[in-house]
């Protein structure tokens, strides 16, 4: 039986200052009780990860099994395509969400229905306060402080969650999530704040005799500009990638934290339910279904990528060739490289 494993947290101090957290992942052959202060979950209840890795292996549904199998393929990559351990820092876990009442760590990654996670996480964390996901703004699920994440907690009650939670996260063709960020953060009037904050620096550097009003508002960005951007070294030299484009494996390490279960948007509902299955919420809780008429898919994609150059397509590829490792996602077809 595949059995799970868990993350221990070293400090490394400087004169007594906390200066970065190691994580490293040794086997286990059940998840470890809880221990330290703090939210506990509830004792009489089997935990998602004992849910998880108790069952009898011949006996797994299909979903199940699906969902095994992109562990160990991830697992697989891991090996073959990371070759230094990497160093976490408090910053690096801003992006795990964590329930304590449901033992569950949720690792959210913009453009791939994160907006719907926290919501279900907002009615399972709340108390009774929301009660259905899509009566929750949209804007509010995103508000700092409404839902807890990992770096908030001492080293003792990081590692002990990440021994004995459910870690999960939900992935996306890179490419159709690239142009999924493009879309809404470029070509949509009421984001000023990007515009302003991105888009005025991408058509000061990457756009020819510029007018001043595009220099002054940034809102008419193309694709090719955008892409330009994103493979300019400079870019990240300067500063981090947005979220809305920082590539999975920099927000979620998922070769450093052992995510139990990897959903995809592709497979957005099943996978959704395993998850809430497994948490015993199903009852409780449902995932919000997508009613958007224009979701950005792989034929979109295509008329995106059509006008970018052979050059710079591969050098988009090679900046995001971790993300298709690493998730088992196939070259495009309609790349020229």
């Amino acid at each position: 039986m595949s059995m799970p494993r868990g993350g221990r947290l070293f400090l490394a101090t400087c004169l007594g200052s906390l200066v970065v957290l190691v994580l490293y992942f040794q086997s286990v052959g059940k998840p470890e009780p809880s221990v330290g202060t703090g939210s506990r979950p509830e004792k009489s209840r089997r935990s998602p990860l004992q849910t998880l890795y108790s069952g009898d292996q011949l006996q797994l549904s299909a979903d199940q099994k699906t969902l095994h199998g992109r562990r160990e393929l991830l697992e697989q990559a891991c090996l073959s395509h990371t070759k230094k351990r990497r160093v976490l820092s408090p910053e690096d876990l801003k992006h795990l969400i964590v329930d304590d009442k449901h033992s569950l760590i949720y690792c959210y990654v913009p453009k791939v229905a994160c907006t719907n996670w926290k919501r279900v996480l907002m009615v399972l964390t709340s108390g009774g306060r929301y009660t259905q996901p899509l009566a929750i703004p949209a804007n509010e699920a995103h508000v700092a402080g409404k839902l807890r994440t990992l770096s908030e907690f001492s080293v003792p009650e990081i590692n002990r969650r990440l021994r004995s939670y459910l870690k999960f996260v939900f992935v996306r063709e890179p490419f159709e999530r690239l142009v999924s960020a493009y879309r809404n953060k470029f070509t949509r009037s009421y984001n000023t704040a990007f515009h302003k904050r991105y888009g005025t620096k991408i058509v000061r550097r990457h756009r020819t005799n510029p007018d001043p009003e595009a220099l002054e508002k940034g809102s008419d960005v193309s694709f090719h500009e955008f892409v330009q951007y994103l493979v300019d070294p400079r870019t990240q030299r300067e500063e981090p990638f947005n979220e809305h484009w920082e590539r999975v494996h920099s927000l979620c390490h998922p070769c450093l934290i052992h995510y139990d279960v990897v959903g995809k948007y592709e497979t957005l509902e099943p996978d959704a339910h395993a998850v809430l299955s497994l948490a015993g919420v199903e009852g409780t809780v449902q995932f919000p279904t997508s009613g958007k008429s224009t979701r950005t898919d792989g034929h979109m994609a295509a008329r995106f990528f059509k006008h970018i150059s052979p050059f710079y397509q591969k050098r988009l590829f090679n900046l995001y060739r971790m993300d298709f490792l690493l998730f088992n996602y196939s070259t495009p077809e309609y790349l020229r490289t």
